[in-house]
């Protein structure tokens, strides 16, 4: 089985192409990012307009050298896969309708997959994990905590009720006049400071349940910054290290109510996985180890280039789904929120 992935979501366009061995282990056969960064780096975020044309202009072109990479012909794929959502709806509708396209054009089954679900589901193709698992996804758009028991069924412990990870991490970045994109940089900067020289908040620290709130640890750092202005470069690394590691201390406080959940209705789950673009912080990775070593839990993070958004991750859930006969006709919408668990999300916004 192979699937060709598109993922279009935010200001990565990218295509990919999955096989599937006898054996049941995934094989990336091609995997291919075209980044944004440039484009959106003079306005300091993604500017939605921007990046839905950039996609426009390379999808095409990415597409084929996919193909011609893995070595295969449209004729020969099994489906197609398509980010459907959730994320910039422009974007998100650049990449699904020309998924939508191909699979109309060739006669191929279409799988319009949920962004992450894609993330939930690349531990699986790294590792061969079996279900059921923790999920930590951390990224610029989603902080949640989901217990992931098979394809298409999740259950969410905890989420963000304000900021999500990487927007906090960026806009501390900006408050610092640190380049785009910020979460690299404020790690970077993080290593050459003194994590102790301010005692910033650890919003939710030893609370019930495993939800995150950033939003007032934001506030400190800007306040903090205001207070000893004009800042020297010691005070940005060292207002970056004190961030960073208040930001480690609420996740892995976050994980531990997370697991106590987990096991009271999932028993003792496989591993604990991280995904998202934040897990490719260092610091955030190593006091996971950690936990999870003092856990009984085994620590599943994809490579970086599978953190970020890509197309393998889609086209692999196009697996996932494919063989289990799961897929969608050429009606489906693109949907610029898509939850993993909707029942939760009914029940966190406080509706019926």
């Amino acid at each position: 089985m192979r699937v060709l992935g598109i993922e279009t979501t935010c200001d990565e366009t990218a295509a990919s192409v999955v096989g599937l061995s006898a054996s049941g282990h995934g094989d990336i056969l091609s995997n291919e990012v075209m980044s944004q960064i440039a484009e959106h780096a003079a306005y300091g975020g993604v500017v939605p307009e921007i990046a839905a044309r950039a996609h426009v202009e390379v999808l095409d072109r990415l597409v084929e050298r996919a193909l011609r990479v893995a070595d295969v012909k449209l004729k020969n794929l099994d489906g197609i896969a398509a980010a459907a959502g959730p994320g910039l709806i422009g974007g998100v509708i650049v990449g699904l309708t020309f998924g939508k396209a191909l699979a109309l054009a060739t006669g191929k089954p279409f799988i319009a997959v949920n962004h992450l679900e894609a993330h939930a589901l690349t531990a699986r193709l790294t590792d061969g994990i079996e279900f059921p698992y923790l999920l930590l996804l951390v990224s610029g758009g989603h902080t949640q905590l989901v217990s992931v028991r098979g394809v298409g069924d999740y259950r969410r412990l905890g989420t963000t009720i304000d900021d999500a990870m990487g927007e906090a991490f960026d806009k501390v970045a900006k408050m610092l006049g640190l380049p785009y994109p910020g979460g690299p940089q404020v790690e970077k900067e993080a290593m050459q400071g003194d994590p102790l020289r301010f005692n910033f908040p650890r919003p939710m620290l030893r609370r019930p349940g495993a939800d995150f709130s950033l939003s007032g640890l934001k506030t400190a750092v800007r306040l903090e910054a205001e207070r000893i202005a004009p800042l020297r470069p010691i005070d940005i690394a060292d207002i970056c290290a004190s961030f960073q590691a208040a930001v480690v201390d609420v996740i892995v406080d976050r994980v531990r109510g997370a697991l106590r959940a987990f096991r009271a209705e999932d028993g003792h789950p496989t591993a604990l996985v991280v995904a998202g673009g934040v897990a490719a912080n260092g610091a955030i990775r190593r006091a996971l180890t950690r936990f999870a070593g003092e856990s009984g839990l085994r620590l599943i993070v994809p490579p970086v280039a599978l953190c970020t958004d890509n197309g393998a991750m889609i086209a692999w859930t196009g697996i996932e789904r494919l063989r289990l006969g799961m897929t969608d006709d050429l009606t489906f919408a693109a949907r610029p929120r898509w939850p993993l668990d909707v029942n939760a999300e009914r029940v966190h916004n406080g509706k019926a």
